[in-house]
Formats: C-alpha cells, sequence, structure tokens
C-alpha cells in the first residue's frame, strides 16, 4: 500500500535510504522549522526543495518564515515575500512551530501567541494562495505536569528541561495555547490547517475528536505522538481513527536533514531507527493482535484497508493539494 509520511524532516539522498522508502511504497512530506528570526533554516529550504522537483514522486516538502524582527517595519512584507517565492518553488504549505506561543515575546515581554495581530497578515496570505497551514502549537500536556516515571515523554523533559513548564508562571498554559491555535482555525474557515502531533492533544483523542468537530477546517498528523496513541484505551483508539478516518493524517516526524551528509554510522543508525519506526507504525495501525510500541505491548488497531488508505495517503493528498 502506498504512503505518504507527511511530517518528518529527511532528505533521502543515498541508495539505501531511497530503498528503505521503496519497500515501504513511500512518499516524503519534508518540512521546515524556523528557530531564529534571521533566515538560517532556510538551509531546510534548500535541501528539501531541490529533491522535491528532481524526485516529485517521492518527496515534497512545507516552507515557513522568519520569526519576528520587531526592529524591521518591513517583517510582515518580507515575510510573505519569502512565502511567495516558496510556493513559486513547489512548496505545499507552511507551518508555524511552538516558539510562536512559547518562545518569542514582545519587546514589552509578552509572548507572540500564533493568533497575535503581527502574524495574521501572513496566515491570511497562505489562506489567499489555497496552501495549507500546518500548525505545531504547544508541547505535550506533559510540559506542564509534574515527571512521571514512564509516561510517554519524561526522557524528553528530563533531557530538555528547558521546554520543561511545570511550576513555570512566566509562560502560557497549554489551555493558553490551544485557545490561540484554536482562534485562528476559527477566524480562517477557508484555511485547512494541520495540527501537528494530534492537534498537541496527544492525551485524549475524545479532545481531538472536539476539534474536529468544532472546526470542518481542522485535520491533524499522527508524527511522533504513537506512543500516546497506543497508550489510550484501543477500541477507543480505533473507533477514534474510523470514525475521522477523513482527517487523521499519518506522519512520523523522523529527523535526519540528508543523509547523504550523514558519517557511515550515522547513516546505519538513522536507517535502523527508521526501519524500526516505520515497522511500529504500520503494525499498530494494521495489526489486530498484540505489536511492540516501544517499551510497550500493546494491542494494534487492527483498521479496515479502506481506512488505511485514506490515513496513509489520500488524506494527505487532499489536505495538502499540489502534495
Amino acid at each position: 500500500m502506498k504512503r505518504i509520511d507527511a511530517h518528518l524532516h529527511v532528505a533521502a539522498d543515498t541508495p539505501e535510504s531511497l530503498a528503505l522508502m521503496e519497500r515501504y511504497d513511500l512518499k516524503y512530506m519534508n518540512i521546515c522549522v524556523a528557530q531564529d528570526a534571521h533566515g538560517a533554516w532556510r538551509e531546510q529550504a534548500d535541501t528539501y526543495a531541490p529533491i522535491s522537483k528532481s524526485q516529485p514522486n517521492r518527496f515534497a516538502w512545507c516552507t515557513t518564515f522568519d520569526l519576528p524582527r520587531f526592529d524591521d517595519p518591513k517583517y510582515v512584507e518580507k515575510a510573505i515575500q519569502g512565502l511567495e517565492r516558496d510556493f513559486a518553488d513547489g512548496a505545499v504549505a507552511c507551518k508555524i512551530w511552538k516558539n510562536l506561543g512559547m518562545e518569542v515575546r514582545h519587546p514589552n515581554g509578552d509572548h507572540v501567541l500564533p493568533n497575535d495581530p503581527l502574524i495574521q497578515p501572513i496566515i491570511e496570505y497562505v489562506a489567499s494562495q489555497n496552501k495549507t497551514l500546518l500548525m505545531h502549537i504547544a508541547e505535550p500536556l506533559e510540559c506542564w505536569l509534574p515527571l512521571k516515571e514512564g509516561s510517554p515523554h519524561s526522557g524528553y523533559y528530563s533531557q530538555y528541561p528547558e521546554w520543561h513548564m511545570y511550576g513555570r508562571t512566566d509562560m502560557p498554559s497549554h489551555h493558553d495555547l490551544m485557545a490561540a491555535r484554536d482562534a485562528v482555525v476559527a477566524q480562517h474557515p477557508a484555511l485547512r490547517v494541520i495540527g501537528a502531533h494530534l492537534g498537541s492533544l496527544e492525551y485524549d483523542v475524545d479532545e481531538v475528536a472536539k476539534r474536529l468537530d468544532q472546526y470542518p477546517n481542522f485535520a491533524v498528523d499522527t508524527s511522533a505522538r504513537l506512543t500516546d496513541l497506543a497508550l489510550q484505551d484501543t477500541e477507543k483508539a480505533r473507533r477514534f481513527c474510523i470514525k475521522y478516518q477523513e482527517r487523521i493524517l499519518w506522519g512520523t516526524d523522523l529527523v535526519a536533514g540528508a543523509v547523504s551528509k550523514m558519517t557511515f554510522e550515522r547513516q546505519t543508525r538513522y536507517l535502523n531507527y527508521a526501519e524500526e519506526t516505520y515497522r511500529e507504525y504500520t503494525e499498530f495501525f494494521e495489526s489486530d493482535g498484540d505489536v511492540k510500541v516501544g517499551r510497550h505491548t500493546v494491542r494494534g488497531l487492527g483498521l479496515p484497508d479502506s481506512v488505511l488508505e485514506k490515513i496513509y495517503r489520500t488524506n494527505a493528498e487532499r489536505w495538502y493539494p499540489g502534495l
């Protein structure tokens, strides 16, 4: 079955990495992430755009824009000009990352949320071009809770405590960030919005369902949240996937950059990790028996082929026109 990994960061430009794609009949949707206000992320675009042009059957890409520069009165104009160039260069979407909401501040100290008036003209431009907005807004809910040994994200927050918000009073809450994201979706009903990582509502598919019911222009991808989904009640997760089978996009969030620039040892590690990731995702969605997801043994969803085809491929094609 042909699959589109609708959320990852991998230029599979070696024979071995391309062979893995062929084994799973994969197409990659590579995502750019802006981490500063000065365009360093353009290196990602310069990697993903050419490979998407040369192998359009295997690759597509999503652009982004620089973080706000409050000393530049032409910031918004320049951001839109960059999007115009990237859309002309084949980008099928634009991403907003969690640093809008959790990191970037106005000169007065207020956080720049994704529904900030400064960002709205950029979002309106994306909508006017019939492109899709991918939004990774907020960390998992665990980010705001005490660390709990063995929980899906405890290892990450132990390793990166700067992203752990428990006890922080100087940061927006998870609720605040979800409300800001939902406001963008509500304010732009003609704009297709994808909530990355199960819409940052990974802890309960019922919360995802509430948004899908409320906003017909909203969908979610599964990237980097397989364990969160697998640890929920199996029948509940299965019902969710079947009911919203046209609103869920399959993605893994594999991160590698250009494989050809890695050392041989790192390439080998990446290929082994990618193989294991694809095994986990496909077995969980396809099998109705016990499967391994990370350290956990869980029951697979055993989804029908008709549902799998939508989640694996046709939803990405519909929600990302041009992909």
